[in-house]
């Protein structure tokens, strides 16, 4: 007799959200005011840029290269990542004012603009014994492209909540954003091996670039006082929208996958790349693209962020369970995660995989 799936023994808190959280109780607490408000803010741009440099000089375009063989797939989850979630933030309008406040909503517009993430989504891919290769070239396609997409979406569709199309936003996603990312590209060849022989101290820098973007985000919202317009109520109501949306993304990228074709193996990495929005892409930009309104617009992003971990987390379990029901897979299993840069999914036990033949 088959034995009855059973939940995984423990769930995956991110250490990292809960640094996260940890930092906006400090900025509830002690909010950054006055000349520390304006330290805090030269600080957080310099911040943003740095990041924006090491994901430049980190991302290798080997995989990408030769991945591309595989366009289907990788143009599936860019629509998944672009076009639908866009298409189910728009939808999500009707409910504001009955659900949502208009500021939360613009979060949750702006939640739906981001682009996948890399870490994640290979490695739950991995778990569930999919097309580990596929992963990382998806995933890969959609953080380069939503350097320059995310902002331009953000612009045109949040508009003056995301500072819309003036000459000052544009100028700060270019140089807060853009620029950094395209002179880390151009110094890759240099500061590669660097960055490969420091990675643990280069991951506290991430962690702690994007910790400073959100302390001085949420001082700013407290000395404005925008958290007055948050009730208890209407966090639980975004979570009941977050987990629809979430739902409506993982079972629209496993069964839309099959319809067109995929393998089951594809059909792994479409639905864990194409269903995941990068916490580590979205604060940066979101300091850039909202300023003083930052802390509201980056809540439903970090809410989502630990719902889909723990989400993803048993559903790529119940696929490995299924995958050893009928077989190895070729050529899946767990892998190395190249040139980690935030620590986006708990260090779970995976179940041992056979070689690829």
């Amino acid at each position: 007799m088959r034995r009855r799936p059973t939940l995984p023994a423990r769930l995956p808190v991110d250490p990292f959200v809960t640094g996260l959280l940890a930092t906006v109780g400090l900025a509830a607490l002690l909010p950054a005011a006055g000349a520390a408000a304006t330290a805090a803010d030269a600080a957080s741009t310099g911040a943003v840029a740095l990041l924006f440099f090491l994901y430049g000089a980190r991302l290798s375009t080997r995989e990408a290269l030769d991945g591309m063989r595989h366009w289907r797939l990788h143009i599936t989850v860019l629509a998944c990542t672009f076009v639908l979630f866009p298409l189910l933030g728009l939808a999500a309008r009707a409910l504001v004012p009955t659900l949502l406040t208009p500021p939360l909503y613009s979060g949750l517009l702006f939640l739906c603009l981001v682009p996948s993430t890399i870490q994640s989504s290979i490695a739950f891919t991995s778990i569930a014994r999919g097309n580990v290769p596929a992963a990382i070239c998806a995933g890969s396609f959609s953080s380069l492209i939503g350097i320059f997409l995310t902002p331009l979406l953000a612009a045109g569709l949040l508009g003056n909540s995301a500072g819309g199309f003036s000459p000052d936003s544009l100028l700060k996603i270019v140089l807060q954003l853009l620029l950094p990312f395209v002179l880390g590209q151009a110094l890759r060849p240099w500061a590669g091996g660097f960055l490969a022989r420091h990675r643990s101290v280069l991951g506290y820098v991430d962690r702690g670039s994007i910790l400073l973007v959100v302390y001085a985000a949420f001082s700013a919202g407290m000395v404005a006082g925008i958290w007055r317009q948050v009730s208890v109520p209407r966090l639980g109501a975004l979570m009941v929208v977050e987990a629809a949306v979430l739902a409506v993304m993982l079972l629209t990228t496993w069964y839309g996958a099959k319809r067109l074709g995929f393998t089951r193996e594809d059909r792994i990495a479409i639905q864990f790349a194409g269903s995941k929005k990068s916490l580590a892409a979205g604060l940066p930009m979101a300091s850039v693209l909202f300023g003083p309104q930052a802390s509201l617009a980056v809540l439903p992003l970090m809410l989502f962020h630990q719902m889909q971990l723990m989400v993803c987390a048993v559903l790529a379990r119940r696929r490995a369970r299924d995958a050893e029901a009928t077989g190895p897979v070729e050529g899946a299993g767990p892998v190395e995660l190249p040139g980690e840069h935030v620590a986006e999914v708990s260090r779970a036990p995976q179940h041992p995989a056979p070689r690829a033949r």
